[in-house]
């Protein structure tokens, strides 16, 4: 029995010796924030004697029972995030003192701010308890929401996620406690649901950004971006045809809206509904007629839908198509005289059609014939004329981007077709090293 009661005796100095431990670092640490809120800058040391104090406090578990531990790590890791901000806005203003290398280094320090107020509100018992939480969270969110904002301008998307989300989460719990929030407009609290969003999607954290996007769309937001976004998400999981109904619905209400237009012809590019895409190319190049681009992919458009009539033995329709996409190619040309899509896309054209003549010549190649030997002549005359067409559209190609790989393979096999070994080869030696991982240094074409 009295063994039983010695080690009780023990247990509880033990206990009470803990919490005065934990005790006195709270003590500590109110001491030194004090001590640095006398003197901000000459005592900023101070900020990491508080930090490693308070952490004390908090890993005791009679101080971490106490709302007045979170309250001050709250107060004080809010002041470093201010400080943080103001570093930032300093440097930004031009000012050179920026530097916050000797701030205390708390990692997700806005979100710990956070979670120190929340823990002072859990504990309170009396409504008034609750007060200085309230009024700490207040501050913090227009410090979290400027902390985020340099986030996503570092682009450090998944950190501005959480911060601009746990703002939203202060305005909730400010509006419960009848309080003033930064987004009491409507108008902001719209923008900041969609930030939310937007920077969980350039984060690549679709699932988490879905559930933003879908509260805008419910609360009918004045937000084009919403559509687009939300067609986006959907149709990663759902496929891009049960997802199209948003941009549907985007380009029903926002008609003059350019990029849910834009949107919506890489969603018929992305089913390879090419008829489709016609009209609303259309749309977008009286948008944006300088827009080079819509130009090639309309050239674009217009030439798979000659290799499909061309497929299906339709020459006369294959003609048509291949005119109207030379035409386009053409207008983007004149636009961009370098436009190298505009170019290769000619040169195909040009070297398919030769492609498809010169399997007409090896059926001719079967008859000996004096006959059959002049229709083959005059067969491989027309190819050869057809490849010398192709060829200007390559060389210059090559000429602005001597590493293309598909450049190279067409400019050896029109010079193969020609009979011009020598060319023929200078272009597979200057393949083979771009295929074995090297670089040509120099362009052949261009002289400059």
């Amino acid at each position: 029995m009295k063994q039983l009661l010695f080690t009780l005796v023990l247990a509880a100095a033990a206990f009470a010796s803990f919490a005065q431990e934990g005790e006195k670092a709270y003590k500590d640490a109110n001491k030194a924030f004090n001590a640095f809120k006398l003197d901000p800058t000459g005592n900023k040391a101070k900020l990491a004697e508080a930090v490693e104090a308070i952490e004390k406090a908090i890993a005791d578990p009679t101080t971490a029972a106490i709302g007045k531990t979170w309250q001050l790590r709250g107060d004080l890791f809010n002041e470093i995030t201010a400080q943080i901000v103001n570093a930032r806005q300093l440097a930004a203003q031009g000012l050179g003192i920026g530097n916050t290398d000797d701030l205390p280094k708390v990692k997700d320090i806005g979100l710990e701010t956070f979670k120190s107020y929340k823990k002072v509100i859990e504990l309170a018992l009396k409504p008034g308890e609750k007060k200085p939480a309230i009024k700490g969270i207040a501050s913090l969110q227009n410090n979290l929401q400027n902390l985020g904002i340099f986030q996503f301008e570092d682009q450090d998307f998944k950190s501005a996620f959480h911060s601009f989300a746990t703002c939203l989460d202060m305005h909730d719990i400010l509006k419960e406690n009848k309080e003033k929030s930064i987004f009491d407009e409507p108008a902001k609290y719209e923008d900041q649901i969609f930030y939310v969003g937007l920077a969980a999607l350039s984060s690549d954290m679709k699932m988490e950004a879905k559930p933003y996007f879908m509260k805008l769309y419910e609360m009918k937001a004045d937000k084009p971006a919403m559509y687009e976004a939300l067609y986006n998400i959907e149709a990663e999981t759902a496929g891009p045809e049960a997802a199209y109904k948003y941009l549907a619905e985007g380009r029903k209400n926002y008609p003059n809206e350019v990029s849910l237009l834009f949107a919506e012809i890489n969603h018929y590019l992305r089913i390879n509904k090419l008829d489709a895409l016609i009209d609303q190319l259309k749309a977008a190049i009286q948008l944006e007629p300088n827009n080079v681009s819509l130009y090639t992919t309309m050239g674009s458009v217009y030439d798979n839908l000659q290799q499909n009539a061309m497929a299906a033995g339709d020459k006369a329709k294959a003609e048509e198509y291949t005119t109207l996409a030379l035409d386009y190619f053409n207008q983007a040309l004149s636009k961009d005289p370098k436009n190298i899509d505009a170019l290769y896309s000619i040169g195909a054209l040009y070297y398919n059609k030769a492609a498809v003549m010169t399997q007409e010549l090896n059926k001719l190649s079967e008859d000996y014939s004096r006959a059959g030997i002049e229709r083959y002549n005059n067969k491989k005359k027309e190819v050869i004329a057809q490849f010398d067409v192709a060829l200007p559209y390559f060389q210059r190609c090559e000429s602005i981007n001597p590493n293309d790989r598909n450049t190279l393979i067409a400019l050896k096999e029109i010079y193969a077709k020609k009979d011009d070994v020598e060319m023929s080869n200078e272009f597979k030696s200057r393949l083979e090293k771009i295929e074995a991982g090297g670089k040509n240094e120099k362009s052949y074409f261009n002289k400059e």
